[in-house]
């Protein structure tokens, strides 16, 4: 499979970029001597906010390797390359940033070794993190295309025996406590699915029933990208596996609001938000309007307000929450996920949340 058709599947694999307006080379040759990424450190205001935040509300990004990051969560500027291999403590010493999502693994399966890798990173500085971590395209595109262009059915798709030997097992062994939601990300899948939900809906069951039963903080997410898929049988399919609803806040797809009966109903499982792509733009559109992502560029406060309630809800019914916040949403996702936590703690015992 070539790399060159990722998109087709979900979000592109980053392109390289030079790491500021700087010196390029300076930049790398610091890196390469610096044996610790250093974490940025917050100041008063936000290390009060995330006392108050609730331990199981874990709040956190797509990935980590942002050079435009400086002064938000990383001391210095370092090379994308730098802190793809030793950002992640710096990451998660961060008092806000209480998960990450492990998109790499979206591309291709990673070894369990990669993975305790993570964790040992992360164990060392912030024992109670986690990891969201996607699970490979190769369980969720229903067709491939090879490097000569030419399309073909995917055997793998919706193959539990595959998922559970090169991604479910993998993931769960190398992260071990700390590993969070395992989520199933299905890109738009075309009229065989859309025109029959019940078709996606029944295959899903069947995939989710075979998967293996998972223990500790680990549990099953499933993300759609085409809302057509979102019918009752869908949310049979979820109880069936037993998985949550992953709410996707994309370009594609219904509100946050619209899209949490699937969660509440799957039987009351941690809350998933990955909160993807403003609306109105593609992913290269966003990814070139908000580049070096040091910035709110678009704010979207009323997308903000609905998983501060969300996160709420989710609190009162004393259930975990996960909320993945990607460049894309506004700009910067170290700052949305700032103002978000703000909200958060401002509302407090103030929200009211019609089921």
């Amino acid at each position: 499979m070539s790399s060159d058709q990722f998109d087709l599947f979900g979000e592109p694999l980053p392109v390289p970029r030079p790491a500021g307006d700087g010196d390029t080379k300076s930049v790398a040759k610091k890196s390469a001597k610096t044996e610790r990424v250093e974490p940025f450190v917050v100041d008063r205001c936000v290390a009060d906010v995330a006392t108050r935040l609730p331990p199981h509300v874990r709040l956190g990004t797509s990935s980590w390797s942002y050079p435009g990051w400086t002064n938000l969560v990383y001391a210095s500027l370092y090379s994308d390359t730098a802190l793809a291999k030793r950002g992640l403590p710096a990451y998660a010493v961060h008092p806000l940033l209480r998960t990450v999502g492990l998109d790499r693994t979206f591309y291709a399966p990673i070894g369990e070794a990669d993975f305790r890798t993570y964790a040992t990173q992360a164990r060392a500085v912030s024992p109670g993190f986690r990891f969201l971590v996607k699970a490979p395209m190769l369980f969720t595109g229903p067709r491939l295309r090879s490097e000569d262009g030419r399309w073909s059915d995917n055997d793998a798709f919706l193959n539990a025996s595959l998922a559970t030997a090169q991604f479910v097992l993998p993931a769960t062994r190398g992260l071990a406590e700390m590993c969070g939601p395992l989520v199933f990300q299905f890109p738009p899948l075309g009229p065989r699915f859309t025109r029959s939900p019940a078709r996606f809906a029944d295959a899903l069951a069947e995939f989710l029933v075979a998967l293996p039963v998972l223990s500790g903080a680990a549990f099953y997410a499933v993300e759609v990208r085409d809302p057509e898929l979102l019918t009752d049988d869908y949310l049979a399919a979820l109880c069936a596996g037993p998985a949550t609803h992953c709410i996707a806040i994309h370009a594609r797809m219904p509100t946050a609001t619209e899209q949490a009966r699937y969660w509440r109903e799957s039987g009351r499982a941690p809350l998933v938000i990955r909160w993807s792509l403003h609306s109105g733009f593609k992913y290269e559109e966003a990814k070139e309007r908000y580049a070096p992502f040091n910035a709110l560029v678009d704010e979207d406060p009323e997308g903000r307000a609905q998983v501060a309630q969300l996160v709420k809800e989710a609190v009162d019914h004393d259930q975990d929450a996960y909320v993945i916040v990607n460049n894309k949403a506004e700009g910067s996702a170290p700052l949305t996920i700032r103002k978000l936590a703000d909200l958060i703690d401002e509302y407090g015992e103030t929200i009211v949340i019609r089921g």
